[in-house]
C-alpha cells in the first residue's frame, strides 16, 4: 500500500505561485507513476498533470501547459506540482496520486491510490 499527503496549498492571488508537495510512505514510488489532478465545487476531477516512473516524462493539460511543472525526487519519495502565473480559474482542490500498473497514467481510473488533497484558492 502506499500512502499519499499532499501540503503547500493555500490562498494566493492571481498571477501568484505555489508549490505543491505529495509525500508518499508505506512504499517506494519509484516505480509508479505520478500524477496530479484537481476538482473544483461541482466539477469532475480532473486531470492537470503526470510523470512517469521510467524516463520521467511529463505530461500536461492543456489548461496548464506552460504554467506548471511537474517533477519527482524518488530518493525522497515526493512528487512536486510547481505551479505558477496562476488564475481563479485553478481554484479547486489538489489531489496527488500513485498508478501501480499503467504508464503513462492519465486519467483518473488508471490510478489506484489517491491522497486526500489540499485546497489551492486564487484570488482575483
Amino acid at each position: 500500500q502506499v500512502q499519499l499527503v499532499e501540503s503547500g496549498g493555500g490562498l494566493v492571488q492571481a498571477g501568484g505561485s505555489l508549490r505543491l508537495s505529495c509525500a508518499a510512505s508505506g512504499r517506494t514510488i519509484r516505480r509508479y507513476d505520478m500524477g496530479w489532478f484537481r476538482q473544483a465545487p461541482g466539477k469532475e476531477r480532473e486531470f492537470v498533470a503526470a510523470i512517469t516512473w521510467r524516463s520521467s516524462n511529463q505530461y500536461y493539460a492543456d489548461s496548464v501547459k506552460g504554467r506548471f511543472t511537474i517533477s519527482r525526487d524518488d530518493a525522497k519519495n515526493t512528487v512536486y506540482l510547481q505551479m505558477d502565473n496562476l488564475n481563479f480559474e485553478d481554484t479547486a482542490v489538489y489531489y496527488c496520486a500513485a498508478s501501480s500498473y499503467l504508464s503513462p497514467a492519465l486519467s483518473v481510473l488508471d490510478y489506484d491510490y489517491w491522497g486526500q488533497g489540499t485546497q489551492v484558492t486564487v484570488s482575483s
